[in-house]
């Protein structure tokens, strides 16, 4: 029989199409295939990396066929498996990678000759996607004003994580925070004990006066966020500078703070604000650089999309 396409998803996915290098048939989910996806859901609620790996494409003798899977932790841990021994190691490298870089790939390893380096002796030849499911993005909204309000809501929309914090009780509310995935008030070591950040959290400050800013950011500056944003103007900022400088607070760590916050766009209302704050956000986490994109190089997408 010819070779033929395989389809598999999990419940109320868009199909994945598999090749199969070999005789057509249907291909039904296993137990081990449900628990493999059970638990990649279960690591996506509880925000923990992990990379599944996927068997795409074999040919000839080969320890594991197309469709078969594993997970591979942050910690080393696995569920499932893609052919054991070393293939299976240098899978499990390529998924450090993935969870470094956060980008998926494809291996293809023949099974011939370890002497030539190949991990297996089967004869045969496998090909693997390796995709990272990284934790999500989290958004910090300290102080829940009015640009506070609307940055949480902003951020939500933008399918960012938003936990969001206010030292008034009155202020932290589901009235002003309607979206937020975390409502918190209290001291900011609750809100940092109860959810930590990571160095896929992205801070901003937009709370009352400099004595609030004065309070959160030494505690804030000894995380690994990857961004850390004031809201004020160039004035209030020096203020707060000095007054952390005098609290003893190192300068190499002052030069992490963005501030004033965002994106110079003449913005006046909240929701402008939390545009032009979002907006620097979005830049940081993409690597972009502010230029109107009339004004800039074209990038290799653009010149794609032209051709």
């Amino acid at each position: 029989m010819a070779q033929g396409w395989g389809v598999q998803s999990p419940p109320g996915a868009r199909p994945v199409l598999l090749k199969l290098n070999r005789p057509w048939k249907s291909i039904v989910m296993n137990m081990d295939d449900r628990q493999i996806l059970e638990e990649l859901l279960a690591a996506q609620t509880r925000r923990e990396p992990v990379v599944m790996a996927v068997v795409t494409r074999d040919q000839g003798s080969v320890p594991r066929h197309a469709g078969s899977k594993m997970l591979i932790f942050g910690d080393g841990r696995t569920l499932g498996s893609v052919g054991g021994g070393e293939l299976e190691s240098r899978v499990a490298n390529a998924a450090r990678e993935a969870l470094r870089d956060g980008k998926p790939r494809v291996i293809s390893h023949s099974l011939v000759d370890p002497g030539r380096g190949d991990p297996g002796v089967c004869g045969g030849q496998v090909e693997v996607y390796v995709e990272p499911y990284l934790a999500p993005h989290t958004l910090y909204v300290f102080g829940l004003g009015h640009v506070g309000r609307s940055l949480a809501s902003l951020g939500h929309w933008l399918g960012y994580r938003v936990v969001a914090w206010d030292d008034r009780p009155e202020q932290a509310t589901r009235d002003n925070a309607p979206h937020a995935d975390i409502l918190i008030s209290g001291s900011p070591d609750e809100l940092l004990t109860a959810q930590p950040v990571d160095a896929r959290s992205f801070l901003a400050l937009v709370t009352r006066n400099i004595e609030v800013d004065r309070h959160l950011l030494p505690l804030l500056l000894d995380t690994p966020a990857a961004y850390i944003g004031v809201m004020g103007s160039r004035r209030r900022w020096e203020a707060a500078k000095q007054r952390l400088l005098a609290d003893g607070l190192p300068v190499e760590k002052l030069a992490r703070i963005t501030s004033p916050i965002g994106l110079e766009l003449q913005a006046e209302s909240p929701h402008e604000i939390a545009i032009s704050i979002m907006a620097q956000i979005i830049m940081v986490q993409r690597g972009g650089d502010g230029r109107p994109i009339a004004t800039g190089i074209p990038t290799e997408m653009e010149s794609a999309n032209h051709l």
